[in-house]
C-alpha cells in the first residue's frame, strides 16, 4: 500500500514499495539470519569483525532500512528542513531516495519563500564501496525520476578517501544517516561534524542490535565534550538519535 507519509508519484511511492518488499524478503530467510548470528558470535569471542567471505555474501544483499524507519527518516528531514544530506551507506539506494525526496521538497518550499543560493540547493551525498551495489542504487534512482535522481551524488569507493573532498564543498550539512558497516561509522561523522550546522541530525541504524560494534561511535557521541544529545529509538534494532547541539556542552 502506498506511504500516507511520504509525499511522492505514485510511481515513485510504487518504486519504494517494491524494493522495501525485496529487501524484507531477503531479510527474513533463514541464511541472512544464520549469517547475522554467526556474525554477532564472532565478534563476541573473537576478534574478526568482517572477512572477504562476508563481502562476497552481502555483496547482493540490500540491507535497506526498514520501510517505518525510512518514513521516520523522511519526517526527520522534512521537518528540520534539511536540504544537504550525507548518507553513509548506500546499498541499493532505497534511503537515498526518501532523503532526495525530502532535500528536494524542502528546497522548493524554501525557493518558493525567498531566492535560494547555491549553497542550499538540494544535495545528498551518498557513499558506496561496493561497485554492483552502486550501479543498482542508480538504476533505482532512474527509475525514480526526476523526484530525486538530479539531487543525489555517489561516491564509489572509500569513504575516508572520498568524503572529505565532497564535504570541503558544502556550505553545510543538515543531516547524516549511517546506515554502514559499524567500524565506519566514527570515521564517516568525524569527516562530516566540521560541517554540521547547529542542530544537524545524526542517525545510525541497528545501535541496539549491534551495540557492541558501535562502542567507539557511542562512546564519542555520548562524550559531552563533542556537543551531541543522543537517544536510542525503539525501532527494531534499535535507531540511534542524534543533535549536533556543541554550544550546549561547552
Amino acid at each position: 500500500m502506498p506511504s500516507s507519509v511520504v509525499a511522492a508519484s505514485p510511481k515513485v511511492l510504487n518504486i519504494l514499495d517494491k524494493l522495501h518488499a525485496e529487501s524484507s524478503a531477503q531479510e527474513s530467510s533463514f541464511s541472512i539470519f544464520t549469517w547475522w548470528i554467526r556474525k554477532q558470535l564472532l565478534s563476541l569471542f573473537t576478534k574478526e569483525i568482517w572477512s572477504s567471505r562476508d563481502d562476497d555474501y552481502m555483496r547482493d544483499k540490500f540491507i535497506a532500512l526498514e520501510a517505518d524507519k525510512s518514513e521516520f527518516l523522511y519526517l526527520l528531514a522534512r521537518s528540520t528542513g534539511a536540504t544537504c544530506i550525507v548518507e553513509a551507506g548506500t546499498s541499493f539506494g532505497v534511503s537515498t531516495i526518501y532523503l532526495a525526496l525530502a532535500a528536494g521538497q524542502n528546497a522548493a518550499e524554501k525557493a518558493s519563500s525567498f531566492a535560494v543560493s547555491p549553497e542550499q540547493a538540494p544535495k545528498v551525498i551518498g557513499t558506496e564501496n561496493e561497485p554492483s551495489k552502486a550501479a543498482r542504487a542508480k538504476e533505482h534512482w532512474k527509475q525514480a525520476g526526476e523526484e530525486v535522481e538530479p539531487y543525489i551524488t555517489l561516491l564509489e569507493g572509500d569513504l575516508r578517501e572520498l568524503l572529505p573532498k565532497e564535504v570541503d564543498k558544502t556550505d553545510r550539512i543538515d543531516l547524516l544517516l549511517l546506515d554502514i558497516w559499524t567500524p565506519m561509522a566514527l570515521p564517516a561523522l568525524k569527516i562530516v561534524q566540521p560541517k554540521l550546522r547547529h542542530g544537524a541530525l545524526i542517525i545510525a541504524d541497528n545501535t541496539t542490535f549491534s551495540r557492541a560494534n558501535y562502542k567507539e561511535f557511542l562512546d564519542y557521541i555520548h562524550d559531552p565534550k563533542h556537543g551531541f544529545k543522543t537517544m536510542t529509538t525503539p525501532f527494531r534494532g534499535g535507531l540511534e538519535v542524534a543533535v549536533y547541539l556543541p554550544s550546549e556542552n561547552a
